[in-house]
């Protein structure tokens, strides 16, 4: 029997390299710290990029491409990158809605 990933797989060690990350981070909230450090999280995605291209058959009930996931970490502000190519707006124009605007909100 052969070793395939699956989501569960990857999300725990990539939440694996997050805390890492985290760990790494100087800044004061968890907010913070998850969007301040990202050298483990990078070095997940080369990892995988490498795994994929030796071993593609692991991969095979995934759709996942890491090459782009890994671009979007080399920016300077990765979530922002991240939000900008999903949603085609930045991280305050898609949190603003959920921000109450008064009391009453």
């Amino acid at each position: 029997m052969s070793f395939k990933y699956d989501k569960n797989n990857l999300f725990k060690e990539f939440e694996v390299a997050k805390n890492k990350d985290i760990a790494l981070s100087k800044l004061d909230t968890l907010e913070e710290k998850e969007n301040d450090v990202y050298k483990n999280r990078i070095q997940f995605m080369r990892e995988h990029i490498a795994l994929k291209k030796e071993h593609p058959e692991y991969y095979s009930e995934l759709d996942i491409n890491f090459d782009n996931l890994l671009n979007s970490y080399l920016t300077t502000n990765p979530r922002e990158t991240f939000y900008q190519k999903v949603f085609g707006k930045s991280f305050a124009e898609v949190r603003a809605p959920s921000i109450p605007q008064s009391v009453n909100d």
